[in-house]
């Protein structure tokens, strides 16, 4: 198919750049913490600062009212948080995230890829990336480091990674699959 070779050279060059962001996210700052959500959800380890609510409350944050309905990943600027909503629109799961300094616009995305695993220009190893956006020339995805890192991102260098704690960003990729709506609220 015409065209089809610059597509796929276009994402693999898009992918590599946003894997090498995020690597350099990856060595330093707060980690994220998990509380578990439903029967089937398991909570990450917790270290460092927290970002966003106190997961450690005793009970988990409801999915936002204006999240759609059906099968979904729900993203929450605001509260730094993400939701793994089933058919029924339940929470499979939810989890504080770490998010870089560019951020998806509020809306309806798909998963677009995904890269299991990588090492980053600065040697972090990265896995469970799950790319659903673009802005400002930077591809949004959800990731983690290997080693549970997530640093902040070096002074004036535009990032679009959503960082998570390994057992969440593992959650993410065996839920997010190429298709599954991602919805992004304030």
């Amino acid at each position: 198919m015409p065209g089809s070779k610059t597509w796929v050279t276009g994402l693999t060059v898009g992918a590599t750049a946003v894997v090498a962001v995020l690597a350099v996210q990856a060595g330093n700052g707060p980690r994220p913490t998990a509380a578990a959500a439903g029967p089937s959800a398991s909570a990450s380890a917790s270290g460092g600062a927290r970002p966003g609510p106190d997961p450690t409350a005793s009970a988990p944050a409801a999915v936002p009212d204006a999240s759609g309905t059906g099968r979904r990943i729900v993203y929450s600027l605001g509260q730094r948080r993400v939701w793994l909503v089933d058919e029924s629109d339940a929470a499979r799961r939810t989890f504080a995230v770490w998010p870089g300094t560019v951020a998806p616009d509020p809306g309806s995305y798909s998963v677009v890829g995904r890269r299991d695993a990588t090492t980053g220009s600065d040697g972090v190893e990265v896995e469970n990336i799950v790319y659903f956006a673009t802005k400002s020339g930077l591809n949004i995805a959800f990731s983690n480091a290997v080693d549970g890192s997530s640093p902040p991102p070096p002074s004036g260098t535009p990032t679009g990674g959503i960082r998570m704690g390994r057992a969440d960003g593992s959650a993410v990729w065996t839920f997010g699959s190429p298709g599954t709506t991602v919805v992004v609220v304030d």
